[in-house]
Formats: C-alpha cells, sequence, structure tokens
C-alpha cells in the first residue's frame, strides 16, 4: 500500500484529488493539509510514502516543505501537482528534492503512474515541461536571488546590504549584474522577469 499526503490549498481540488485517489486499491491516502504549517505538522506525524506538494499555498510553498522533507524526513519521496510550468519552478522543485513535477491538468491515469513510478525509485515529469525546464536555466547565482527578492519587497540598496552584511557599493555592483545577465533595464523588469520564469 502506497500512503500518500496531500498538501494542496484549493479544497475543492485537494477533496477531489484524495477521492480519486482512494478509488486505487494500493493508494491509501493517509492526511491533507491546506497551507505549508499544516503540511509539515502532518507529515512530522504521519508515516509516509509520498507527499504530494502544490507549490503557491498560505504560510510556506510546497518548494519549502519539500526542502523539510529532504532535510528531515529523506525516506519520504515527492511529488509537486501544480498548475505552473515556469520553468524556475521546475528547476527548484528538482533541486528541493523532489522526486515527480506534475500539472494539475494531467490525466489521472498519468497521475497515478507517476505515484506508483516514484514509490519505486523512479522520477517523473510532465513531457511537455522536460524541455523547458532545460532551455531556460536560471542565470542568477543564489547571492543574486537572494538581492533580487529583497529589492522586490521594497529595500533600498543600504538596507539589503545592512541586511546582508555587504556593502552598498557591493550591493550596486550586484544588481547592475542581475540588470545585464537578464537583458534587462530596472530592478522592476528583473523581479517581473524571475517572478514568471519561477527563479523568485
Amino acid at each position: 500500500m502506497i500512503k500518500l499526503f496531500i498538501a494542496e490549498d484549493q479544497r475543492l481540488v485537494r477533496r477531489a484529488l484524495a477521492q480519486l485517489l482512494s478509488f486505487e486499491s494500493d493508494f491509501e491516502v493517509v492526511g491533507e493539509a491546506a497551507d505549508g504549517d499544516e503540511a509539515i505538522a502532518g507529515l512530522r506525524s504521519t508515516s509516509v510514502d509520498i507527499a504530494m506538494l502544490d507549490i503557491e499555498m498560505p504560510k510556506m510553498s510546497g518548494l519549502d516543505v519539500a526542502q523539510w522533507i529532504k532535510r528531515e524526513k529523506p525516506e519520504c519521496r515527492i511529488i509537486i501537482v501544480t498548475t505552473f510550468a515556469r520553468p524556475g519552478y521546475i528547476q527548484r522543485a528538482i533541486s528541493s528534492g523532489a522526486n515527480g513535477y506534475l500539472l494539475k491538468d494531467a490525466e489521472f491515469t498519468e497521475l497515478a503512474s507517476a505515484i506508483r513510478k516514484v514509490a519505486a525509485g523512479g522520477k517523473v515529469i510532465s513531457p511537455e515541461l522536460v524541455f523547458s525546464a532545460w532551455e531556460f536555466q536560471n542565470p542568477l547565482s543564489p547571492k543574486e536571488i537572494d538581492i533580487l527578492r529583497l529589492a522586490t519587497k521594497g529595500y533600498s540598496t543600504k538596507e539589503i546590504a545592512l541586511k546582508l552584511h555587504l556593502s552598498d557599493g557591493t550591493i550596486r555592483n550586484y544588481l547592475s549584474d542581475i540588470l545585464s545577465k537578464l537583458h534587462v533595464s530596472s530592478r522592476y523588469e528583473a523581479a517581473r522577469l524571475a517572478h514568471e520564469q519561477g527563479w523568485l
């Protein structure tokens, strides 16, 4: 029996998914969560083979939960089930420890097959996403991502420098490199592009 945990903030989607999966003789849905905090609390106290995570959830994203699982519950395998086909999300999901990445509009038979394959130790990604994940590699370093994330929250160059214990000049250099790498002319454009690609 494959024990499944579903973390999905849309109640109707979560319940429908749980219902459909429960019809399969080799699946057992052992827990559900509506946000990232609930997911971690449930996973911490439940024996689970596969956690099925949405990406954009309240409190903690599915990618944050995936990182927690990889660190704290490495025996649990992870499938991201989302509406987002952004290359950056796919890359971040894989680096966060995800064993599968499927879109919500996939056929149920595809989902069931992916669960069985991941439970058996394999990896699965929706076929239509493979080339986009490979083609649109994130050109920004982790430090540049941190700086851009703070910039999008409205922090000034000086405030970012204080937060990251760097000089104003170093932050300005990083921001200049970010604009150059993304071929844009402003922080706003850089943030928009990075968000569209799923890098933030």
